[in-house]
């Protein structure tokens, strides 16, 4: 595997939806060129459409670029106008729900990098819903058990 490419060189296993079919196309350029503990995509987001359901990280640190385009980026409830040049933090574990929406009528496009966690929670939520990806593990946050205590003389 090299260590150096071009964009217009990744190939297309290392893409969502290459041929740009539904709405929002991801190429994971960090995943083609053997990036270990960061990844590295460039998502392209139709008009009217969503980058990703709206989600938190329990450990994840991400990076967002806005490479061209506009729209809004949901954010821990409030909505904020992006475009092209914008730069956004998202700190690792600080769980900032967020999200980017374009409201456009031109392509959003967003480079996305952030630090690969194990055991990373992701919280969904509008869906209340909690996702440990590594492990594959989906959790309604709704059934929690009640009374249980980790106490083990109780």
């Amino acid at each position: 595997m090299n260590n150096i490419s071009n964009i217009n060189n990744i190939p297309k296993e290392y893409m969502y939806d290459p041929d740009f079919q539904s709405k929002m196309k991801t190429v994971l350029i960090g995943d083609a060129i053997g990036c270990e503990k960061i990844y590295v995509n460039i998502d392209y987001v139709k008009p009217g459409a969503e980058s990703v359901k709206y989600h938190s990280h329990s450990k994840q640190e991400e990076f967002f670029l806005i490479i061209s385009g506009k729209g809004i980026l949901r954010i821990n409830g409030e909505e904020i106008s992006i475009m092209a040049g914008d730069v956004i933090s998202k700190p690792a574990g600080k769980d900032i729900a967020h999200q980017f929406i374009n409201n456009s009528s031109e392509i959003l496009q967003i480079l996305d990098v952030g630090t690969r966690e194990n055991d990373d929670i992701t919280t969904y939520p509008d869906e209340n819903v909690m996702y440990i990806k590594n492990k594959g593990l989906v959790f309604n946050i709704s059934d929690n058990v009640k009374g249980w205590t980790s106490e083990p003389n109780e």
